[in-house]
């Protein structure tokens, strides 16, 4: 099994993005089913959302409508930001970042 964890940074701020909601998904024949939830920490970070099996295509979706409304800054052009990727076998830890500001992202797996 893989662990995953996640860390945004809100770069239009320059520090941890604080209470962004965030939730893995695994990808079924039926459809996403929910494994975890969260937000992020003070630190802008959550840690083992879940463990997953080594193959599996898992998503986060990090819901960056609902962190700016509360920040109070800018209505972000994207308001959800998702993030598919597949579990290597003999992996033991994913960890994917996420930089953040109103008008665009970028992610990429940490270590």
């Amino acid at each position: 099994m893989t662990g995953i964890s996640t860390h945004v940074l809100d770069t239009s701020l320059g520090r941890p993005a604080e209470g962004v909601p965030v939730e893995l998904a695994l990808r079924t024949e039926e459809g996403w089913q929910v494994l975890g939830a969260s937000a992020t920490d003070s630190d802008g970070r959550v840690e083992d959302l879940a463990a997953v099996a080594a193959g599996s295509v898992v998503r986060l979706l990090f819901d960056t409508g609902a962190y700016f409304a509360r920040t109070g800054g800018e209505r972000p052009f994207f308001p959800e930001v998702s993030i598919v990727f597949t579990v290597a076998p003999a992996q033991h830890h994913y960890h994917v970042p996420l930089l953040l500001n109103p008008f665009g992202y970028s992610v990429y797996r940490g270590s």
